[in-house]
């Protein structure tokens, strides 16, 4: 925490740099998936410089991106452990979606909807890496059945869906809760957001500093 300007860290530099490579890896690995989804979607392909180099290009950015979040997961992983309060937070959505934050159990450096989002994005990457690798042709495909390379090409496009739906979530709120883009751009948030939408990780900074 800062006294001199008034805020607290939230992200440091390290964070903010793998959060972004993560995003601009998904828009990427995004469009060319798209593309490759549905014809009337293969225009996307000419940001890539067509057909082919969007298909070569496609697989190598998604293990990429599996690796870059894997490092920022690892970081994250022990504050995005579900607990009895998130249950609760969960329980109140009315009160969440309503700006009721008075009436809801204090949150943590995550509130349980950025922990599920957390465990979604795992969860959909892990899908999409280990079908992504069955249905690539150019190594490993000939190793799997017409049948089995036809589920994971179900699976694939399925988590893809899905990973695109959480993110158009996780964008929503970052927009939705005013500071938030700030902490993931500047890396600080002020006191009284902290105090407001993570009262529990705020006294946590605070008894921290004490300490020191």
């Amino acid at each position: 925490m800062s006294d001199d300007k008034l805020v607290i860290v939230r992200y440091r530099a390290a964070t903010r740099i793998n959060h972004w490579i993560v995003a601009i890896s998904f828009v990427l690995l995004s469009l060319s998936g798209l593309s490759l989804f549905h014809p009337a979607l293969f225009w996307l392909s000419n940001l890539f410089g067509g057909g082919p180099w969007t298909r070569i290009l496609h697989p190598f950015i998604g293990v990429f991106m599996v690796l870059v979040f894997s490092l920022l997961a690892i970081k994250v992983w022990k504050d995005n452990h579900l607990q009895a309060r998130d249950r609760q937070w969960l329980w109140q959505i009315r009160d969440v979606v309503n700006n009721r934050e008075e009436n809801l159990p204090e949150v943590g450096r995550y509130n349980a909807g950025q922990k599920l989002l957390f465990y979604t994005i795992v969860v959909c990457l892990i899908c999409l890496l280990l079908s992504g690798i069955v249905i690539w042709r150019a190594y490993f495909s000939l190793y799997f059945s017409i049948e089995v390379i036809r589920v994971a090409a179900l699976l694939h496009a399925f988590s893809g869906f899905v990973l695109i739906c959480a993110i158009i979530v996780h964008i929503y709120a970052a927009v939705w809760v005013k500071g938030s883009i700030r902490a993931m751009t500047r890396g600080t948030v002020t006191p009284g957001w902290a105090w407001k939408h993570h009262r529990a990780w705020f006294r946590e900074i605070i008894k921290d500093a004490q300490q020191k």
